[in-house]
């Protein structure tokens, strides 16, 4: 059986006119014909029964197709806007799949602040097939365009990027791009098609690790790629059932059950993080000791408009402490009051500055606040205080 790129069908092409929560939850998971089932099943078989040898069939083999995966795939390539989309085993089976798309003697144009991951494949694997790249700050247009010669194939962005969560003007980079005839890849894991879709930007793939927001339980290692066209979506096909790095099926019910909340989920984060950040950072007695710590250590907020979004980041100096995030079954108040003592003492910033400063407790509430954002602003009291002096 010759694997092919899958097509959308009509019940699915209908629905692009629901809108997108709505499409969160419907977009790809049609009716299961046989049993008329709302939700997609788990169809947890490596192979099926052919009615004749002769020509191709839908169903063959799971690793080249199977049909709770395939449902996840058309549900990211309808919210994404794209042709198709393809589902891994990870995140970094999703990046390996892409990049498998290059030649020996190509490059690829990186970012200065991207993924760990990302960087160790292309560094201590793709090397070995003759794939090089290139470090570039992608926030500098001009730098990027001027890294591009004779061998550039493609540009890998991510925007925010991890773990600094730079910004990367993503239509820029794939005018660029196109300009000299590369790809234009983005890593979207971080903002989801919820926030943002890169194909849309004029990028010509979108991966994710599904494993963070998208699947947001906490309970699937995933990736997914979605590609703008039907050449790119017969090239990842093929290299998909070729090299085999095939989500499973349960795996993908989780995260088309994962995805089905994801707006739910956004929304918490977008309008409960920003009121807990102005929490934090109102009181005037605040202001010497964000002052003190920023000077010191060189944290910051970074505070970017996309339609209304707000992001906050962090600089390299809080990546010592993030070991102690592990503490999440914790507590809102005992969360609180863990980290921040050991932020404290690991960083120095009790002894330098003599303040057990709530500034850290800001990038906490990134990630807690869709668990605990009830009880988050209790954290920040002066028994907290107390306990962390």
């Amino acid at each position: 059986m010759t694997q092919e790129a899958p097509e959308k069908d009509t019940e699915q092409s209908a629905k692009q006119l629901l809108g997108f929560e709505s499409r969160l939850i419907h977009a790809g998971t049609t009716t299961d014909p046989y049993t008329g089932s709302v939700n997609v099943p788990i169809y947890q078989t490596s192979t099926y029964r052919q009615e004749h040898i002769r020509g191709d069939v839908k169903w063959e083999y799971s690793r080249t197709g199977n049909p709770t995966r395939a449902a996840l795939e058309s549900l990211i390539a309808d919210l994404e806007g794209g042709v198709a989309g393809f589902a891994f085993g990870s995140g970094m089976a999703a990046i390996t799949a892409v990049l498998s798309l290059l030649h020996a003697g190509d490059e690829v144009i990186i970012p200065t602040n991207v993924y760990g991951g990302t960087y160790r494949v292309l560094a201590k694997v793709f090397d070995h097939f003759g794939i090089g790249y290139k470090v570039v700050d992608t926030q500098d247009l001009t730098a990027v365009e001027a890294a591009i010669g004779p061998h550039t194939a493609a540009t890998l962005v991510e925007s925010p990027a991890n773990p600094l969560m730079t910004i990367t003007d993503l239509a820029a980079i794939s005018q660029i791009a196109h300009k000299h005839g590369l790809l234009s890849i983005v890593d979207n894991t971080f903002m989801t098609p919820y926030l943002q879709r890169p194909l849309e930007l004029g990028a010509d793939i979108v991966l994710h690790s599904a494993t963070k927001y998208l699947g947001g339980h906490s309970d699937v290692v995933a990736g997914l790629v979605v590609v703008s066209n039907k050449e790119l979506a017969q090239k990842i096909a093929f290299i998909q059932n070729s090299t085999g790095g095939v989500l499973g099926p349960f795996d993908s019910f989780l995260l088309v059950r994962g995805i089905k909340a994801l707006g739910v989920r956004n929304r918490c984060r977008v309008y409960e993080i920003p009121k807990n950040l102005d929490y934090i950072t109102a009181p005037p007695q605040m202001q010497h000791y964000i002052d003190c710590s920023a000077e010191i250590y060189g944290v910051y907020l970074q505070y970017i408009s996309n339609e209304d979004i707000h992001v906050y980041s962090i600089d390299e100096a809080f990546l010592d402490v993030t070991d102690y995030l592990n503490l999440y079954h914790m507590t809102a108040k005992e969360l609180g009051v863990e980290i921040m003592n050991a932020i404290l003492d690991r960083t120095g910033i009790r002894s330098t500055c003599g303040i057990g400063t709530n500034m850290y407790l800001a990038k906490i509430a990134l990630d807690i606040t869709a668990k605990h954002s009830p009880d988050f602003i209790g954290i920040l009291t002066e028994d907290t205080y107390r306990e962390t002096l």
